[in-house]
């Protein structure tokens, strides 16, 4: 039997406000699986439990704001993953009674409940909050009621559209709590900064043999599979970091762990304002396709605001890119607890010396802002080296 907290889900992050519970007592849960949605400054994320078995009690209510580290639940019973040996049987636990369901009917009013609508505590509250019809939207919950993410997706959406189809709820006001997205990712860089003795390095190379290798890759493949010039970088930065391990890792309790598996953390803005930057997980051991597919899953539900705490979390390393805003390079801030964070521009187009000659050629610049408690000038520059070797063989990613 064991406890299941409230998980830290950033270095800004100091409490949490429980929203959504997805599984209930007797619900049986496997590592990786998605038990709750927490709002924080960063919006609402869906949070993984890291230890299998059986609820047998939820301890935090919806709606409740509790500090990291508070307990949300009690887990019983064997690992899912767990086989019995010859002659065992798997031991039963008997949940506890009663227990709120995580979906309810609309009471609120007559006209809703007569609508037959199902929506959760908090669907109904966010809903409420900005005047919110829920007979517009589609649920995505237990019998196709409706949920926390479906109200945070429609607002997404309509806060991109100019105006609201005859017929629906009105668009909404700013997406609630961008403010303290600002606020807290200030707080978070400031601290950086003061803290963290960064050093900065720039790196101008031939980006030519990368774009001709990408076009004639694309040629061959479907829209829905082309690959972009981010999947390049993230590859080569997580092959890079294999070679570095002192630009892979966190800086804890007055030490630099470097880490076993290499996690490409990749910022991604939020629609309506704001920044996160959630994991590629192994990137170093994945291949092109499936970089590309990851990231394209990553862009997308970060804008549809449903990404997990892991993701958040988990990154060893940050890629920060710019190449579709036409800025040619960017020195980024580390996102601590990493130390190290590279930054990508667009590709330009310049006069260059090859051979010689003088010869028009796309290149690209990279940055890097590392922890000079870990890594030196020396060590950044033949880092930044070693990325740009690789993206001169993309053919080798």
């Amino acid at each position: 039997m064991s406890e299941f907290r409230m998980p830290s889900l950033g270095a800004d992050m100091e409490a949490g406000t429980l929203v959504e519970w997805l599984k209930k007592p007797g619900d049986r849960v496997a590592p990786g699986d998605v038990v709750a949605v927490v709002e924080t400054q960063k919006g609402a994320i869906e949070i993984e439990i890291f230890e299998g078995g059986i609820i047998e009690r939820l301890i935090a209510k919806v709606g409740e704001t509790l500090p990291v580290g508070s307990p949300l639940a009690i887990i019983a019973g064997s690992q899912p993953s767990s086989v019995p040996q010859a002659g065992q049987t798997a031991p039963e636990v008997e949940p506890e009674r009663p227990a709120p369901p995580p979906v309810e009917t609309v009471t609120e009013t007559a006209a809703t409940a007569q609508r037959g609508i199902r929506a959760s505590p908090a669907a109904r509250k966010l809903a409420a909050d900005h005047h919110v019809d829920l007979e517009a939207l589609t649920g995505s919950g237990p019998e196709g009621a409706i949920v926390y993410v479906d109200v945070e997706n429609w607002l997404h959406a309509a806060a991109r559209q100019p105006a609201s189809p005859p017929g629906t709820s009105p668009p909404p006001p700013a997406r609630r709590g961008r403010e303290a997205m600002r606020e807290a990712i200030g707080a978070t860089m400031a601290r950086a900064k003061r803290e963290i003795p960064h050093y900065y390095l720039q790196h101008t190379f031939e980006f030519d043999r990368a774009l001709d290798w990408l076009s004639r890759t694309n040629a061959a493949l479907g829209p829905d599979r082309r690959l972009v010039p981010g999947t390049l970088l993230v590859k080569a930065l997580a092959l890079a970091c294999r070679e570095f391990a002192d630009f892979n890792g966190y800086w804890r309790d007055g030490h630099f762990e470097a880490s076993q598996s290499v996690n490409v953390g990749t910022a991604i803005a939020i629609p309506g304002g704001g920044l996160v930057a959630p994991a590629i997980m192994e990137a170093d051991r994945l291949e092109l396709p499936a970089v590309m597919e990851r990231l394209r899953d990553l862009v997308n539900r970060v804008r549809a605001g449903r990404y997990r705490g892991s993701e958040l979390t988990g990154a060893t390393v940050t890629l920060s890119s710019l190449g579709e805003r036409s800025v040619e390079g960017l020195w980024p801030i580390i996102n601590p607890p990493q130390v190290a964070i590279v930054g990508a521009g667009t590709p330009v187009e310049r006069p260059w010396i090859r051979d010689g000659r003088v010869v028009p050629a796309a290149t690209l610049m990279l940055t890097l802002a590392a922890d000079h408690r870990v890594s030196d000038g020396h060590r950044g520059a033949r880092f930044l080296a070693a990325i740009a070797a690789k993206l001169q063989e993309p053919e080798k990613l």
